[in-house]
């Protein structure tokens, strides 16, 4: 169990990092001068550059940890990264964090604490060859609500719509890396359904949460996508995978959870580091203006 821990901690901690490391990358980039030449341009955005590479870091760590996590501790862990990020904005921007994000920051510490001494640690019991074909329908559906949110007329619906696919997508990444059977050669891998159905969620996921961040308020739409992909892998792995809590800790690891996503949920719209401020279509005219994070919040 310590092993997988780790990967939920170094996913954190990667997916956090990477936010931080693309803002100060998109920020550079934008103060340019017009005409600046393109080597001037990649140089200035080296930091995203290191923080997509820290994202892959963060997703192969996720994946190594649900090998052996239940995927509401492994889940709840990643969501955390929004800690890490308010943090590293505090150390590297000069963000100043008020009482209340410290609060949360506080509430996800302990509730993460509390998941990992409650859960139990071993493989997902396999359901089946039908895991498949089910993974590959809700990847289909994530793409309806792709398609539906986009097309949407009205943008705040829309970008619920997209938010919740979003969270379904990133949620079937979960649920597919705790199916997935790491064959011995990379061949079988690519032959793979589950491997391919996780592929499609991360996709989707990523495009729909990308449109959402473009059509509504950050805060919403990090709220939304942090419910959806937490909550939803969390109930399919107790009721369908075997993920288990210790005897007699089931109260105590359900707080914990309630716990770390209403932290989480809480500093999404405050972890992300500052930009020029761009106003949400439809705000009034006292509305806090809000920046979409340069990459998506984990």
């Amino acid at each position: 169990m310590t092993s997988g821990l780790l990967g939920a901690l170094l996913a954190a901690l990667a997916y956090g990092a990477a936010t931080v490391l693309q803002a100060v990358g998109v920020r550079r980039v934008s103060a340019l001068p017009p005409g600046t030449s393109l080597r001037e341009r990649v140089r200035a955005g080296r930091p995203y550059a290191v923080g997509l590479a820290l994202d892959g870091v963060g997703f192969l760590a996720s994946v190594a940890a649900l090998r052996t996590l239940p995927l509401f501790l492994v889940e709840s862990a990643v969501a955390s990264s929004v800690a890490v990020t308010a943090v590293l904005s505090v150390v590297v921007l000069g963000v100043r964090l008020g009482r209340a994000e410290v609060v949360a920051l506080l509430v996800v510490v302990a509730g993460l604490t509390g998941l990992a001494l409650t859960a139990e640690a071993g493989p997902a019991v396999r359901p089946g060859p039908g895991a498949t074909w089910w993974l590959l329908a809700a990847a289909a559906v994530v793409a309806l609500l792709l398609v539906v949110g986009t097309v949407d007329h009205d943008r705040r619906r829309g970008a619920v719509v997209l938010s919740v696919g979003a969270g379904l997508g990133f949620g079937g990444v979960g649920v597919a890396a705790r199916l997935l059977e790491v064959p011995p050669s990379a061949w079988q891998l690519a032959t793979d359904g589950v491997a391919w159905a996780l592929v499609g969620h991360a996709v989707l996921a990523t495009v729909a949460y990308g449109l959402a961040l473009a059509r509504g308020r950050v805060t919403t739409v990090a709220a939304l996508t942090f419910a959806t992909e937490t909550v939803v892998p969390a109930l399919l792995g107790v009721l369908l995978l075997g993920d288990r809590v210790a005897p007699g800790q089931g109260p105590v690891a359900a707080l914990a959870f309630v716990a770390t996503l209403g932290g989480c949920t809480a500093l999404a719209g405050r972890a992300e580091p500052p930009g020029p401020a761009r106003r949400d279509p439809g705000d009034d005219a006292s509305g806090p203006a809000a920046v979409p994070d340069v990459s998506r919040q984990r």
